[in-house]
């Protein structure tokens, strides 16, 4: 937020400055030694293979931070092959030293405790586990059983169904699951509560749900690393050509962020990818079918001469990567502490405040503050509290106070009977402002609604108008001036929800989905959690 450095950052600079000034002594040091002791021919080559070498390296050391997060959906609970297959790409992803998240399936753990796979538990404890859902494809899938729910009770139910999984993740890996992703496209905004009740805080996976310019960003109060378009990349496990397409689509992302000053590159893949020739759950489960344990069905698998042409080349893939400037393999945990959000420990200055509430009556939105963001709710949760602490005669917001809010839990409906007035008593504003700050300790969720007298208004109007008194309360504050006795209800324009995807079957097309499936609810309630997005900030 704050163009501030933490003295552990201000070590961190004088320390490169320190290794860069030995380096340079170091060069100097053995040209000397090489131009005293080698005749001249020789004396050029070595003087200028040394040069090379290190500004190679300077090269290296100025490249903007491109972190690349690796991850497993490690899920196929049918073909045992997929056991091996998961056990060998953790071990071989261990020897090159890299470190990648394996999102685990409940019933894949179950089972893999089940066969007996302490040799495959044992090398995927080596990397980071996350949660995958619990039964992935068995119907009724995430999407399926939440497309009709309410907020909270669609938060219960996903809380009912999936933390069973996570607590079996738990008991048999022996650590609390790092993030979490959806089953294929069957994504559902109230998992983003039921997880931070969980205690998961990241949110890996890919779809078109949500997201913002194609790199990390915060929804639901989770930091999400989803829809990243051109930073989704892929390499196919198959064909002649497939590595050198996989190395070009890596770095045309690669090259994209270094001109941008870096970001996340996100690269995602099955275990069971390399030993089958169908996915295990489109085999059972298209469509909508759901058949009895007993009835399901091995995929057909490749042949072995298939599969380990596909190990040669991912290794080859991996290190490929690994080797390029700037590039850093990064974990779900990692990229959370890499974006953490810092909204909360930022001491607001009135300037800024005063920012904030003249762009609310504009336009309501995420908002940039220094070096970081703030949703609509955070903007609204600070102005509130802003503007009671003036009201109170204090100047200063309490950080103390502030909190990760939901958005609201449904659309606006003006009340019945009388008409919404164009002005209002400021007494009465006021009395709402402090039953939105009541509300919002109580609920940490943006209201759906905010009365006044008999009427109500909806949020977007209500910050609207606060940004409006902002001033006028500001000055009572600090000079006593009197506050108006009468102030306009302004109309907000809320604009966040652009980012989020309308109800549409291509975005739930997934094989497992029957035919058609959308969630026109569903997606109302995610349009409504965009009062809570925000682009993550990247510490570099």
């Amino acid at each position: 937020m704050r163009k501030t450095f933490s003295p552990q950052r201000l070590r961190g600079r004088a320390e490169m400055r320190r290794d860069l000034f030995h380096s340079v002594c170091s060069v100097l040091s053995v040209c000397s030694v090489i131009s005293k002791k080698l005749r001249a021919p020789l004396r050029y080559l070595c003087v200028s293979a040394v040069s090379v070498l290190f500004f190679s390296q300077l090269t290296f050391a100025q490249t903007p931070p491109i972190y690349v997060t690796l991850w497993f959906d490690t899920e196929d609970y049918i073909l045992p092959q997929s056991d091996d297959a998961a056990k060998r790409l953790a071990e071989m992803l261990t020897r090159l030293g890299i470190k990648a998240t394996f999102k685990v399936v409940g019933e894949k753990a179950r089972v893999l405790e089940q066969r007996g796979r302490k040799d495959v538990i044992a090398a995927l404890k080596k990397h980071e586990i996350g949660y995958h859902s619990n039964y992935h494809s068995i119907h009724p899938t995430p999407a399926e059983y939440l497309q009709n729910a309410d907020w909270d009770e669609g938060v219960a139910e996903f809380y009912r169904r999936e933390f069973p999984g996570v607590k079996d993740i738990q008991r048999i890996f022996g650590v609390m699951p790092s993030c979490y992703g959806q089953p294929g496209s069957s994504w559902v905004p109230q998992s983003h509560a039921a997880l931070k009740k969980m205690g998961i805080n990241v949110y890996l996976d890919d779809s078109s749900h949500v997201g913002i310019d194609e790199q990390p960003f915060y929804y639901g109060g989770l930091l999400n690393i989803f829809k990243m378009g051109t930073h989704i990349v892929r390499m196919d496990l198959s064909g002649d050509d497939n590595l050198a397409k996989g190395k070009a689509k890596f770095m045309k992302s690669y090259e994209m962020l270094k001109a941008k000053g870096g970001g996340t590159i996100s690269i995602y893949f099955h275990p069971c990818e390399w030993v089958h020739q169908e996915f295990w759950d489109g085999v059972n489960f298209s469509r909508g079918a759901n058949p009895q344990r007993k009835d399901w069905k091995l995929p057909p698998t490749r042949t072995p001469e298939e599969s380990e042409k596909a190990y040669r080349d991912f290794e080859e893939y991996a290190k490929f990567i690994k080797a390029q400037a700037g590039v850093r393999y990064v974990t779900a945990n990692e990229l959370g502490e890499l974006y953490k959000d810092v909204a909360a420990s930022h001491a607001f200055t009135i300037t800024e405040m005063r920012a904030l509430a003249e762009q609310v009556q504009k336009e309501i939105t995420f908002q940039k503050v220094d070096d970081d963001f703030l949703s609509s709710a955070d903007t609204l949760l600070l102005l509130t509290e802003a503007v009671l602490n003036f009201l109170d005669k204090r100047e200063k917001v309490d950080p103390l106070k502030w909190m990760a809010l939901n958005g609201p839990t449904m659309a606006f409906n003006p009340n019945s009977g009388t008409p919404r007035p164009e002005t209002v008593e400021m007494t009465s504003f006021v009395a709402a402002i402090r039953d939105v700050a009541s509300f919002v300790r109580a609920q940490k969720r943006v209201p759906s609604e905010v009365w006044i007298g008999a009427n109500n208004i909806s949020p977007a109007d209500y910050l609207a108008t606060l940004g409006a008194i902002f001033e006028p309360a500001l000055n009572y504050a600090l000079s006593g001036t009197n506050l108006p006795k009468q102030i306009t209800l302004r109309s907000g324009n809320f604009t966040a929800d652009k980012y989020v995807a309308k109800d549409d079957p291509r975005i739930f097309n997934w094989v497992i989905h029957p035919e058609g499936f959308h969630a026109p609810k569903m997606m109302g309630l995610a349009k409504l959690q965009a009062w809570t997005l925000k682009p993550a900030v990247m510490k570099k």
